[in-house]
């Protein structure tokens, strides 16, 4: 589905990619896990055509997308749901939503309100409250129904459970793993490596811009390696 070939891409003279290759098969969830600074969002920045690939390329259902404009690639089915949630505060919630399907003809838009609402039933509680007014895990979870309004293909999340209590991490990854039985490929941005790896299907190891590893997410989660520089010693 997605083929990244030794993609490297540069902040001016600063190289933050260095080589990546990776793919995503159609069904999947693959978890990317990386400390601070290791490439993650420059990474799903850079598949969204949001930074220009220097070398390298990437495909999409095997059309080569590394030259398209943002809205382009948005158009083939990859959306992503940004890190820090990036709602409309000053929008309603069901306004959020349907931003998300701006593409999308009303019929469709209809449909898909109702899919997301069965998903996350608060927000059809507070369709009309301003998305300000929703507590941190309600505005991730609007985030996370706006990117499904545009019927994505590849659904790629960036750090999903930065600055949500523990019994809210829970929540998010079991929806991620919920969304994927409905068909939904993902793609997974995190840094809670044990959360991501516990849902993922396989795994990759970003550091410094570069793929140092690549694994099942079950072997991941029983690398010793791995253990020590990312799971803070919890038990797979």
């Amino acid at each position: 589905m997605l083929e990244l070939f030794d993609v490297h891409t540069s902040y001016g003279k600063i190289e933050a990619l260095k080589g990546v290759s990776l793919e995503v098969r159609e069904g999947e969830i693959v978890a990317l896990i990386g400390a601070n600074g290791a490439g993650k969002t420059t990474l799903l920045k850079t598949i969204c055509g949001l930074l220009p690939v220097h070398q390298g390329e990437i495909k999409f259902f095997e059309e080569k997308i590394s030259l398209l404009k943002p809205h382009k690639i948005n158009a083939r089915g990859i959306i992503q749901v940004p890190e820090g949630r990036k709602i409309f505060p000053r929008f309603t919630v069901k306004e959020n939503l349907v931003i998300g399907a701006y593409r999308r003809k009303k019929k469709e838009i209809n449909q898909s309100l109702e899919k997301v609402c069965s998903l996350f039933p608060v927000l059809k509680e507070r369709r009309d409250q301003l998305g300000l007014t929703l507590s941190g895990g309600e505005q991730q979870m609007l985030a996370i129904g706006r990117a499904l309004m545009a019927n994505p293909k590849l659904l790629m999340f960036d750090e999903p459970s930065m600055g949500l209590a523990p019994v809210l991490v829970e929540k998010i990854f079991q929806i991620i793993k919920e969304i994927n039985q409905q068909g939904t490929t993902i793609l997974l941005v995190e840094q809670n490596a044990y959360q991501a790896l516990r849902v993922a299907s396989r795994g990759y190891v970003l550091e410094t811009g570069k793929v140092t590893l690549t694994d099942t997410a079950g072997s991941l989660l029983k690398n010793e390696e791995i253990k020590k520089a990312y799971l803070g010693g919890q038990k797979s």
